[in-house]
C-alpha cells in the first residue's frame, strides 16, 4: 500500500515541445489553406502528389463493396448499438410553467459541423470512426468531416456505410488546423473529436477556444479493482490495454495476494503467444502494476484518486462508491474490449485524470442546450422586486429600468 502512490503516478506528457513544433503548421494552414495542408500531408502523411486530399466518393463505395461480409456485419452491429445508446444519451426538450406566469424550458440544437480525427498509424482505428461519427449523426449534426492520415480500406468502407462523403487523407496538426480554421476544401468544424498522437494533442490544446474539442488525450489506461476473480481473465484485460501503446497503463488493485501472484504469472504466459507482445511487454514493464491493498475501501479510495479512463469493477456492489472514471465495465463478463468495439458507449474517453471532471464522449457533446424563458405580465410583476433590487445592488440601473418600463 505504501508503494501505491508512485505506482499510480502517470508519466508526464509534456506538450510544450510539441506545441512549438505544431504552431508554425497551424499558422501556415490558417493562412494558406489547401496549399499548406497538402504540403504537410505529402511531407508527413505520405500523400502521393497525384492523389486528391478529399477521397473520391467512388473510392469509398468501392471499399465498401470489397468489404468482407463478416467485417460488414461486425460494423453494422457496432453502429446499431452505438446509435441506440447515443440517442438515449441526448438531453430532452421541455417547456412548462414553474410558477404562475413563469414558463421555462430548453430546446436542443445540434452543432452544424463536426470533424472526426481517425488515427491510422500502427493500428488503423476504424472503430474510432464509428465511435465518433455515429454519435454526431444521432445528435443531428448535418456536416461531418473525417480526417485520417492513411485511411485503410476498412476506414473508407465504414465512412461509406455511415453515408459520410467528406473524407480527407490528412493527419497530424495539419488536419486539426484544417478542421479548426477551414480551407478551400475542408469546411470549418464547430468541434473536433477523436484521439491522436502528441502532435494532434498539442494542436487541439492550442486551438481549444478557436474550436471545440473533446479531450487532450494522453496514454490509454485501465484500472481493475477486484477482490477475487479468474487470473487469466484479469491478465487478458490488462494485456488488451497494454498492447495499445508502450505508454499505456494497466493496473490491478486487489486485496488478494494469491490473485496478485496468479495474475502476474498469467501475464507472462499470455505474453509468450501474443503477436503484439513487443509493445505490450514494454507497457507492462514500464507503466503497469499489481497493487495489494488491505481492504476494498483502500482500493476504492486509490481508484477514485487515480480517476482511470477505463475501470473494470468485478463486484457490482461497489459501483455506488465510484466517483471518478471515464467508463465502468461492471461484472466479470464485461471486458474492456466490448466497450472498444460494440457494446454501445463511445470509446473516446478522458485520460490523465480528466475523468475527475467528466465522462466519455457522448451524443450530448454534439448538441447545444438552449434555455427558454417566457414571462407573463403577472410573472414579471412577481419577479420585479428581486430583479430591480439585485440590479441596483450591482449598480446596473438600466437593468432595473428595463423591468420597470414594462409596468409603467
Amino acid at each position: 500500500q505504501e508503494q501505491a502512490g508512485p505506482l499510480l503516478t502517470r508519466r508526464t506528457v509534456r506538450l510544450e515541445e510539441a506545441e512549438q513544433t505544431v504552431k508554425p503548421i497551424l499558422d501556415d494552414v490558417r493562412q494558406n489553406g489547401d496549399r499548406a495542408l497538402r504540403h504537410y500531408a505529402e511531407r508527413f502523411d505520405g500523400l502521393p502528389e497525384s492523389a486528391a486530399l478529399r477521397v473520391p466518393e467512388t473510392e469509398l463505395e468501392a471499399a465498401a463493396e470489397m468489404l468482407a461480409p463478416a467485417t460488414r456485419e461486425a460494423m453494422n452491429v457496432a453502429i446499431a448499438n452505438i446509435r441506440e445508446f447515443a440517442v438515449a444519451q441526448l438531453p430532452r426538450e421541455y417547456f412548462r410553467e414553474f410558477s404562475p406566469g413563469r414558463k421555462l424550458g430548453q430546446i436542443v440544437r445540434p452543432l452544424e459541423a463536426v470533424g472526426c480525427y481517425i488515427p491510422s498509424g500502427r493500428y488503423p482505428l476504424v472503430s474510432t470512426l464509428l465511435m465518433t461519427a455515429t454519435l454526431a449523426q444521432a445528435a443531428g449534426v448535418r456536416h461531418i468531416a473525417v480526417a485520417s492520415p492513411k485511411p485503410t480500406p476498412e476506414i473508407l468502407a465504414a465512412a461509406h456505410i455511415l453515408k459520410l462523403t467528406d473524407v480527407y487523407r490528412a493527419g497530424g496538426a495539419q488536419a486539426i488546423a484544417a478542421l479548426a480554421y477551414g480551407t478551400e476544401t475542408v469546411q470549418r468544424a464547430n468541434r473536433i473529436v477523436g484521439p491522436g498522437n502528441i502532435y494532434v494533442a498539442a494542436a487541439k490544446k492550442l486551438l481549444a477556444g478557436e474550436v471545440g474539442i473533446d479531450f487532450i488525450a494522453g496514454p490509454t489506461e485501465i484500472l481493475i479493482l477486484s477482490g477475487d476473480g479468474d487470473p487469466g481473465v484479469i491478465a487478458a484485460d490488462m494485456l488488451a490495454q497494454a498492447e495499445h501503446d508502450v505508454d499505456a497503463m494497466a493496473i490491478l488493485i486487489t486485496t488478494s495476494a494469491t490473485l496478485a501472484a496468479a495474475v502476474q504469472q498469467s501475464i507472462e504466459q499470455q505474453l509468450s503467444t501474443l503477436p503484439t507482445a513487443a509493445v505490450a511487454r514494454e507497457s507492462i514493464d514500464r507503466n503497469s502494476a499489481v497493487i495489494l491493498v488491505p481492504n476494498l475501501e483502500t482500493g476504492i479510495r486509490l481508484t477514485n484518486e487515480f480517476a482511470p479512463e477505463h475501470l473494470s469493477l468485478h463486484d457490482p456492489s461497489l459501483l455506488p462508491q465510484i466517483q471518478n472514471a471515464g467508463t465502468v465495465f461492471l461484472g466479470k463478463h464485461s471486458p474492456e474490449s466490448a466497450g472498444d468495439y460494440a457494446a454501445g458507449p463511445s470509446h473516446v474517453l478522458p485520460t490523465s485524470g480528466v475523468a475527475r471532471l467528466r465522462g466519455g464522449l457522448s451524443a450530448a457533446d454534439f448538441v447545444k442546450v438552449i434555455a427558454i424563458q417566457d414571462l407573463s405580465p403577472a410573472g414579471l410583476s412577481a419577479l420585479a422586486p428581486a430583479i430591480t433590487t439585485m440590479a441596483r445592488i450591482e449598480g446596473l440601473e438600466a437593468h432595473a429600468r428595463a423591468v420597470e418600463v414594462r409596468s409603467a
